[in-house]
């Protein structure tokens, strides 16, 4: 398929609300997701929302690969996901605050109050109705990716703008790259 470009902060269509599919096994839905895997897979990422590829549509596509999940954390691995017009729905008031970045956003990484749990429906690419619970980091991670959908970008969600940081700045404990294992298990 194709590895396509990523739109970036100040694109005016990363703002936009995307149109739900119609019908989540046609031909060109499945061609989306593969067109986004092998973005993804182009530069390394774990989770991309189809409006970052200018394609207006409510698609997301994530993972989270073993070489991701920090020592110690009781998460497991999850395989490349297609969800099609997901729906979050948090359980509770509780968020928790942590670091995130976006391939729209690159070199940056910010501190984002996230629900920390929620219940996700979606369709497959088969057209199969899923309904799953996360926490922790699985849950914000899916939290992220949907904004996209709603035109939302994570620097709308800071509490604080000074909770912003280039990754070059990012240096010593409690760093961007050394996640709580706490974190990714809820």
């Amino acid at each position: 398929m194709a590895v396509r470009p990523i739109l970036r902060l100040g694109n005016p269509d990363l703002l936009k609300v995307s149109a739900p599919v119609a019908d989540p096994t046609a031909p060109e839905i499945r061609a989306l997701v593969q067109d986004m895997r092998d973005t993804l897979d182009d530069v390394q990422g774990i989770g991309l929302a189809a409006p970052q590829i200018s394609q207006p549509l409510r698609v997301v596509l994530y993972c989270l690969p073993q070489h991701r999940i920090p020592s110690g954390a009781k998460a497991q691995p999850i395989p490349w996901t297609a969800m099609i017009n997901p729906v979050i729905e948090p359980m509770g008031d509780d968020k928790r605050v942590m670091w995130e970045r976006c391939l729209s956003l690159p070199g940056l990484y910010a501190k984002v109050p996230r629900f920390n749990e929620i219940v996700i429906r979606y369709s497959t690419l088969e057209g199969k109705q899923i309904e799953q619970h996360w926490q922790g980091y699985v849950a914000m991670l899916l939290q992220h990716e949907c904004d996209h959908l709603d035109g939302v970008l994570y620097p709308m969600r800071m509490e604080n703008p000074m909770d912003m940081a280039f990754a070059s700045e990012m240096t010593g404990k409690g760093g961007v790259f050394s996640y709580d294992p706490n974190e990714f298990d809820g």
